[in-house]
């Protein structure tokens, strides 16, 4: 019977087949430890001498690293094993041999694993993390589904910039310029006027040279937007798709977890609702934290939002931000007009922002004004500008970085190893 590594608890006592690769070996004389792979697990194989034909045993201890083999062998519970189980190997066969495969079961730096991404990826630790990805992903159009939500694919190339900034990737669309989005957003508040409520998924680009471990220059986020939606609204669909994505981790990667070595306990109180602090609230707190050097009007560092997480348990929601800090399409608080509603979500253990969202302006008179006061080109706008004149209506919305979510709910230090293949600010390669 031919199966796969994940789904050998079918077969305990049978025997199987399996196409997998060598992670590595090991052999006390007349028994051999191979570590298999087959890309949806890592399972030991054990071969013992006086259960196979000679050249069979010498087969299995001359079998270099990353060789590509059929494997037969009888599958048996295994308590040792964080797995559960272990294969009782009665025949190899050798599909393609692997020569000095270059990442060795010893220590590397960073800079050989990068350049060996395209081989960095079938090591455990890293099959760990994207599998972590791959049911945040998952639980992610589970949760927007479940919910009533479009899914609607914003362009990735466009006109204008949607936050007005230069931080953007130019190129040319024929004989006019053109940007990477940086974000889906305003797309995305076109469709909520078309179907409620949407989410997208997908690729932005930004051109910061910053070589920050919270940074990528190419990363994907999660963009939903709401009709009818407005500040409070926005927060509790935000910290009840937080905790869903970590309660689906917590109950379908439990393996990768532990390879990992995280600490579950702390995702198992990642639960809605989440505390809140506005700006202000923020600001008194740093001040007494020692941080005399922050002025109200400054935005917050990573020094900032982590001292501020240390506080919590939980994300923790940054309200209401100076208007002057924040990009021009967001809704001012009608009580006060130096701050805007919007809320910035903040990771624990010092993981940074990994929402950020607002209710949008949707009154026409004010959007115009905000759009002449960051010196925007109101041509470039119109179309976005319309969406307030046919039937505006309260709205609101949020983006999810993806990456720097993945690297807080696994605990892997930088978000270069988050992404299957990291653009950073010097690496293109591979």
């Amino acid at each position: 019977m031919k199966t796969t590594i994940a789904e050998v608890g079918k077969y305990v006592g049978k025997e199987v087949i399996i196409g997998a690769w060598l992670a590595n070996k090991r052999s006390s004389g007349k028994i051999a430890f191979l570590q298999l792979r087959d890309g949806t697990g890592f399972i030991q194989g054990v071969v013992v001498k006086a259960e196979v034909a000679e050249d069979m045993f010498k087969l299995a201890k001359s079998i270099t690293q990353e060789t590509s083999i059929y494997v037969t062998g009888i599958v048996r519970e295994d308590e040792r094993s964080p797995f559960g189980y272990e294969l009782g190997v009665t025949n190899i066969q050798v599909i393609a041999e692997s020569v000095d495969y270059p990442i060795t079961p010893k220590e590397h730096g960073t800079e050989f694993l990068m350049d060996h991404r395209h081989l960095w990826l079938r090591s455990k630790r890293q099959h760990a993390v994207m599998k972590i990805r791959n049911e945040i992903i998952r639980a992610t159009y589970e949760f927007f589904n479940k919910e009533g939500f479009v899914k609607v694919d914003p362009p990735i190339l466009t006109g204008s910039a949607p936050e007005g900034t230069s931080e953007l990737f130019h190129t040319k669309y024929f004989d006019e310029d053109a940007y990477l989005s940086q974000s889906g957003q305003l797309y995305m508040e076109a469709a909520a006027m078309a179907l409620g409520k949407v989410f997208s998924f997908g690729p932005t680009f930004r051109a910061e040279k910053s070589k920050t471990r919270r940074h990528l220059i190419e990363f994907w986020m999660i963009e939903p937007e709401m009709a009818f939606y407005e500040f409070e609204d926005n927060l509790k669909v935000q910290e009840d798709y937080v905790s869903y994505i970590v309660q689906n981790v917590l109950k379908n990667c439990s393996l990768e977890l532990n390879t990992l070595g995280r600490d579950t306990s702390k995702l198992e109180k990642i639960t809605a609702p989440y505390p809140r602090i506005t700006y202000d609230e923020a600001l008194e707190f740093l001040h007494k934290k020692g941080f005399s050097d922050i002025t109200w009007g400054d935005d917050f560092g990573a020094p900032h939002e982590t001292a501020i997480a240390e506080a919590y348990e939980k994300p923790v929601f940054i309200t209401h931000y100076p208007t002057s800090l924040k990009p021009f399409y967001m809704q001012p608080d009608p009580n006060r007009e130096d701050v805007v509603l919007c809320a910035d979500l903040i990771a624990p253990e010092g993981y940074g922002e990994i929402i950020g969202g607002s209710e949008r302006i949707h009154d026409t008179a004010l959007l115009k004004q905000r759009l002449d006061e960051h010196k925007l080109d109101p041509e470039a706008y119109k179309w976005y500008v319309e969406l307030r004149q046919y039937g505006s209506v309260p709205h609101s919305g949020f983006g999810l970085g993806l990456e720097r979510t993945v690297a807080w709910i696994s605990g892997v230090e930088h978000v270069r190893e988050t992404i299957p293949f990291p653009r950073l600010l010097n690496r293109l390669y591979p």
